[in-house]
């Protein structure tokens, strides 16, 4: 288990010292990616956003055909749960299911004890007052177009790690993936926006990316403030052009990009006037 990992994870029903929660070798997940996960975060010891990612997780078994024999309900239970036995009111859950054991191969026959776990690590508050702005690179690998799997987190994320293994090399925050019909689609772990004119784009889920939770809050917002929203193919030089970029993800909830390939990106103050919404969504009212 990684170090950041809490005292506490939760497997299969039950909650498990975290020194004590082993995974056979044998498990699909660990040999081929064979399973789904989510990251989920948590605002005063509730799971943000939870039907959303509950019913992200329920397609995805679905599409992968494993069974998840717990309903939403019961997941929730055991989140909280672990949530207050952790003590991480401000924290993330990442909740992985496992295809689990099976014969040898890709073939899936025998493998009917799925695992599901569920993990916690600390999160710091977001002020979005504070936020540095990232550096951004165009990574050189690339993603199917209208990829099926993508619309899923799953298991298997090694697109995802040598793009952003790539940035970190060049001396940026994160990677931007062109699909294979050479538009953008995503960034290595987060969704792209940009600002156009006086129009809040992001690309299509058709372009191949993960159309993340926090996205789809994001939208929320920005149709609650009355702006107008567009979800356009993009190449590199509409973010050059843009008003501002800006990466979404549940970790981090809002950032601003600063860079794109070592040339100056604009900043615009609506961002930080969408980032304040959130807050407000957030902090103001019920984390559910």
């Amino acid at each position: 288990m990684s170090q950041d990992t809490t005292p506490w994870v939760w497997m299969d029903g039950t909650p498990v010292p975290a020194a004590e929660a082993t995974v056979s070798v044998f498990d699909r997940s660990f040999l081929y990616g064979d399973g789904l996960f989510e990251t989920i975060r948590v605002y005063r010891g509730v799971p943000f956003r939870w039907e959303q990612h509950f019913q992200r997780l329920t397609a995805g078994a679905s599409f992968l055909g494993i069974t998840l024999r717990w309903t939403a309900d019961q997941l929730e239970a055991a989140a909280r749960d672990l949530i207050a036995r952790n003590q991480l009111p401000e924290s993330l859950l990442r909740i992985t299911l496992s295809r689990g054991v099976g014969v040898r191969g890709y073939s899936t026959r025998g493998a009917d004890h799925p695992r599901l776990i569920l993990t916690l690590h600390p999160a710091a508050a977001v002020n979005p007052e504070q936020v540095r702005p990232w550096k951004l690179v165009t990574a050189s690998i690339r993603i199917p177009t209208g990829d099926r799997l993508a619309t899923f987190k799953s298991n298997n994320k090694l697109a995802q790690i040598l793009a952003r293994s790539e940035a970190e090399a060049r001396g940026a925050d994160e990677a931007l993936l062109l699909n294979t019909d050479g538009r953008f689609a995503e960034a290595a772990s987060s969704n792209l926006f940009w600002i156009e004119g006086e129009v809040l784009c992001t690309t299509p889920t058709a372009e191949g990316l993960l159309a993340g939770v926090t996205r789809a809050f994001i939208l929320e917002l920005a149709r609650g403030l009355g702006w107008s929203l567009a979800e356009r193919s993009c190449r590199i030089w509409q973010l050059q052009q843009a008003s501002a970029v800006f990466l979404t993800a549940c970790s981090f909830e809002i950032l601003p990009a600063s860079h794109l390939d070592g040339a100056e990106l604009r900043q615009s103050g609506r961002v930080l006037e969408l980032h304040r919404a959130y807050q407000r969504a957030v902090h103001e009212g019920s984390p559910a």
